[in-house]
């Protein structure tokens, strides 16, 4: 095992999670827009997305890290050849369009199998992941567009395979979406010109594909301010004139290359637009909606940097696994004080065993709670889109999640990669094994798309108090049900007292914080990622118990590694029920007991 050969996928868990577990087969495929997908195809497009991924995508893991970008001063970011190569084997080999309706020629397979797709390459090689944007962004205006504007960039994205960049963030602004200062003047129909700068933008320019699209907001002129006044604007690297084809140079420029602590493969670039020639940009489908237009990409980009923790993680542990299982150090515990004891895999010591434990839990109730919401994904356009009142419900249950699956497994997922090091002890800190990188590259995902607080607040002040509450009680209702059906009889009544317990826990949170808000909005504050990671894990915890309860059904008429997998769920459930639920009720403490003492500190006592 070493680092150029880093990358191992859990292909057998995705397909449990897809094919067992949700059933796919029966509740998405073959229904509504993905009607010409079935069980078969999509397994096979799974499979193939994995050898796909091993040997395109993470080859060029360690080039990305170790081979500086090129950056020429003019605008123009120059690859690896490791990377120009996995891009381009992906679009030669037709993968983009698994994603892509089929109306756009795509394959029409549901979120639930793009979302796994993504997890694969993500895992094999996030920096590459990360420049298939465009891909995305060709759905999004296609969408959102006006008609000319789609003749214009939705056939050139999808048949020359352009790059694509979402563009909020600025220097004086960060976070501040709504404090942005970049300005948009009308010149005649949809055309603007643009002045501002932005920072931290992911891929803001490469040099694989001929155009790049970037999604930028800015502020017409005259507009109010916030994020109400924000519109977003289809900004090309090249301008592309009305009949589709290439003009000059437009004015968005790179001016910088940031130089990172990880995932230094992708470009993250200052983007100068107007400043040494004009921006020029198309308002999107000719309305002033850009906050809302560009949530379409933030809540995509939020799913996306969830779901490249949980595949970082996944390819972590089983390194740290199977280092364990071949790594002899020391004697069994009860044999400590015995020199002639025979030195044992370290994956014998009890201590080893609850690291790899700990990584297994989490990692297998991260992806149940991801994948689960992208099959509400699959539901929502099912049952008619975004905008449907049959897929109200669907949609606003996903909306809940998003922060769960960003916020909560970013900030997881680099707590435990260090766990993942450890199993290896001090070869674990060197760059033979990809350990160290995992980290160093993960670190972002908890920064990024809004920072884990930010996710905290739009879980507590838009997903949870903008319905009253509806959509969560819907959800721990769904908790409820299966804690009900477990019955007294089974072999779960740890897991079934475990959940009831943490479900009652969550819910008298929840009743807490709203007398405490309504004494200070600083509760929230102080308590929002308390909440964020209490909900999660109760969430967490359902979906294991789920999985648990099939594969109880299942491991007794199961052999060889199907009965060691569906033994290693039982085990996950069983662990996840013991060691971490019993900590929400600790979260409901400090909740109830929380004060705030802190604010009056003055700022010098710091």
């Amino acid at each position: 095992m070493t680092t150029s050969a880093h990358f191992r996928s859990n292909l057998r868990d995705i397909f449990f999670n897809l094919f067992e577990v949700l059933d796919i087969g029966a509740s998405s495929l073959g229904k509504g827009p993905f009607q010409s997908m079935d069980a078969d195809t999509a397994r096979e497009a799974l499979v193939g997305i994995e050898e796909f991924a091993q040997q395109y995508f993470a080859p060029g893991f360690v080039e990305g890290d170790r081979v500086p970008l090129q950056f020429d001063g003019k605008g123009n970011v120059k690859l690896p050849p490791s990377f120009v190569r996995a891009l381009n084997g992906y679009y030669e080999g037709g993968w983009n369009k698994l994603e892509l309706p089929e109306h756009l020629g795509g394959y029409g397979a549901p979120p639930s199998v793009s979302w796994a797709s993504f997890e694969i390459l993500a895992a094999a090689n996030a920096a590459v992941t990360f420049y298939l944007l465009g891909n995305f962004l060709a759905k999004v205006i296609d969408n959102l567009a006006t008609d000319e504007q789609k003749k214009r960039y939705v056939p050139n994205i999808l048949e020359h395979h352009w790059g694509g960049t979402m563009v909020l963030t600025e220097p004086d602004a960060g976070s501040d979406v709504g404090a942005g200062l970049t300005r948009a003047k009308h010149v005649a129909g949809d055309e603007y010109l643009l002045e501002g700068v932005k920072r931290f933008i992911t891929n803001g320019d490469f040099d694989q594909p001929k155009n790049i699209v970037h999604l930028v907001l800015a502020r017409p002129e005259g507009a109010g301010p916030g994020t109400k006044g924000l519109s977003m604007f289809i900004v090309p690297k090249y301008w592309v004139e009305a009949d589709g084809s290439l003009g000059e140079r437009n004015g968005a420029v790179v001016t910088q290359v940031e130089h990172k602590m990880g995932i230094k493969g992708s470009s993250t670039c200052e983007l100068t637009l107007g400043a040494d020639a004009p921006c020029r940009g198309l308002l999107v489908g000719n309305v002033h909606q850009g906050i809302a237009q560009m949530f379409h990409v933030i809540e995509y980009a939020r799913m996306g940097v969830g779901t490249k923790s949980i595949g970082t993680l996944s390819t972590a542990y089983l390194n740290a696994l199977a280092y364990t299982k071949e790594r002899k150090q020391g004697a069994d515990l009860t044999r400590a004080a015995d020199k002639t004891a025979p030195r044992v895999e370290i994956i014998r010591h009890p201590d080893v065993r609850r690291m790899l434990m700990l990584q297994k839990s989490f990692v297998e109730g991260l992806r149940a709670m991801a994948l689960w919401t992208a099959q509400l994904q699959d539901t929502v356009a099912i049952q008619g889109g975004h905008d449907a009142v049959e897929a109200k419900q669907a949609d606003a249950l996903n909306d809940l999640l998003l922060p769960l699956i960003k916020g909560y497994s970013s900030e997881k997922v680099y707590e435990l990669l260090s766990l993942s090091l450890q199993c290896f002890g001090g070869s674990g800190y060197i760059q033979d094994y990809p350990i160290e990188q995992y980290i160093r590259d993960q670190k972002i995902d908890s920064l990024y798309e809004g920072t884990t607080h930010i996710q905290a607040q739009d879980l507590f002040f838009r997903k949870v108090a903008r319905d009253r509450g509806q959509t969560l009680q819907g959800l721990l209702g769904r908790i409820k049900a299966t804690v009900d059906a477990i019955g007294d009889t089974t072999e779960l009544q740890v897991e079934k007292a475990a959940l009831g317990k943490a479900l009652g826990d969550v819910s008298a949170i929840f009743m807490t914080m709203l007398g405490k808000v309504a004494q200070s909005v600083y509760h929230a504050g102080f308590q929002g990622n308390r909440i964020l990671f209490a909900l999660a894990e109760l969430v967490i915890g359902w979906r294991l118990t789920v999985q648990a309860q099939i594969a109880l059904a299942k491991v007794g008429a199961a052999v060889g590694d199907d009965r060691a997998f569906y033994q290693g769920k039982l085990a996950s459930a069983r662990f996840f029920a013991r060691q971490i639920l019993p900590g929400i009720a600790m979260h409901r403490q400090l909740i109830e007991q929380g004060d705030l003492e802190l604010m009056d500190v003055p700022d010098e006592a710091f």
